[in-house]
């Protein structure tokens, strides 16, 4: 009964259990069937990793049962609806819980990120404007930030969440200024340090709620889906307070079409924990009296194909980490990139770069504020 239910259902988004076409699902254990309806999203990654189905297209798939809307119609039951309840109650990212995220994922072994990272080391979404290579998206990428900062010699700018210190150093690098980043994760910080050696570019241990001091520019990208909707607030009042008056904030990030206070309990479990989406009308609350936004740029689709180029360096890769992690961590860390690809490609999470202003400074009108459409 539940699987032909299940069937049905994959059916109608255009998915046969079984079948023959690239995204249809080859079920090798009917436990499935039970999992899925169950625990849903976390079951059905889990049992992916577990190995009891396969995909050729999983990417396909993903876009094709996002698209279908099945959650809607497959009611949760009550052990779902609690791995939401704590995202409502508890501040998941105060200062104490923040750091989770930075061990459990950025502070893995450098080594796996840039077997399927460009030079830059860019773990964010490219920009594929007038290129299919990857490491030219990503310095497209860079040059845009840099050009919506208008960033010149003469700047100071921040770089909240500075990973390994790539768009520092191409900052530093192609325009001269001065960068100051901050980041939690010490794996991260060591590599940032070496990699931005000989440039002007300081990199520090600091939550985003330490920062003192002002800077002319401040840059945050992909780092803001690890603030949650209890901080959302706090951080711009940070942005604010650190921005000089006739300065320029460029947010770059990954959001939802609509608000919520939880992530996919997938997600939320095995890759990035107590991260959360926000909305368009979350970030507009949460700047209402700081800041103005100047411009809103959405180029989600081409993190779809970002995440397809680090799927296609990973498996390229894999043999040279074979030897570390073991087949399940290669499962699930391709569940990871083509099952956000495939959420990307339905359009249900976007990726936003938005350019800010303090209230009362006057528009600052740089010369190449905006950018080509893709």
């Amino acid at each position: 009964m539940i699987a032909e239910q299940v069937q049905r259902l994959f059916r109608e988004a255009g998915i046969t259990i079984n079948g023959d076409a690239p995204w249809d699902i080859r079920v090798h254990d009917d436990r499935f069937y039970s999992r899925l309806v169950r625990e849903r999203s976390l079951g059905l990654g889990e049992s992916y990793m577990d190995g009891w189905w396969d995909c050729d297209a999983m990417d396909e798939m993903i876009r094709r049962l996002l698209l279908s809307d099945i959650a809607r119609r497959v009611p949760s039951g009550l052990s779902e609806k609690m791995r939401f309840l704590p995202g409502y109650l508890f501040n998941l990212q105060s200062l104490r819980r923040a750091r989770a995220v930075a061990q459990h994922h950025y502070n893995l072994d450098h080594a796996l990120f840039y077997s399927f990272l460009d030079p830059y080391r860019q773990y964010s979404c490219a920009f594929f404007d007038h290129t299919d290579d990857l490491a030219q998206a990503q310095q497209n990428k860079l040059a845009l930030i840099a050009a919506k900062l208008d960033l010149q010699p003469t700047d100071h700018l921040l770089d909240i969440g500075c990973g390994w210190g790539g768009l520092a150093r191409y900052c530093a690098e192609h325009h001269g200024c001065t960068v100051t980043g901050i980041n939690i994760s010490t794996a991260q910080l060591k590599e940032a340090e070496s990699f931005c050696r000989g440039w002007p570019v300081h990199v520090y241990n600091r939550d985003y709620r330490l920062i003192d001091g002002q800077f002319d520019k401040i840059v945050s990208v992909g780092m803001f889906e690890h603030v949650g909707c209890k901080n959302y607030r706090t951080f711009m009042d940070v942005a604010h307070r650190s921005l000089k008056n006739d300065g320029i904030f460029l947010l770059h990030t990954i959001g939802r079409n609509t608000s919520a206070h939880y992530a996919d309990p997938w997600l939320t479990k095995y890759i990035f924990p107590n991260s959360m989406l926000p909305s368009l009308q979350q970030i507009s609350d949460a700047i209402e009296d700081l800041f103005i936004i100047e411009d809103v740029h959405n180029f989600g689709p081409h993190y779809d194909k970002t995440l397809m180029a680090w799927h296609a360096n990973f498996l390229h890769a894999w043999p040279t980490l074979a030897h570390k992690y073991d087949e399940r961590f290669k499962r699930m860390w391709t569940y990871y990139l083509l099952s956000c690809a495939g959420a990307f490609r339905a359009r249900t999470i976007q990726l936003w770069q938005i350019v800010m202003t303090r209230e009362g400074s006057g528009s600052p009108q740089p010369p190449r504020m905006r950018a080509r459409p893709f």
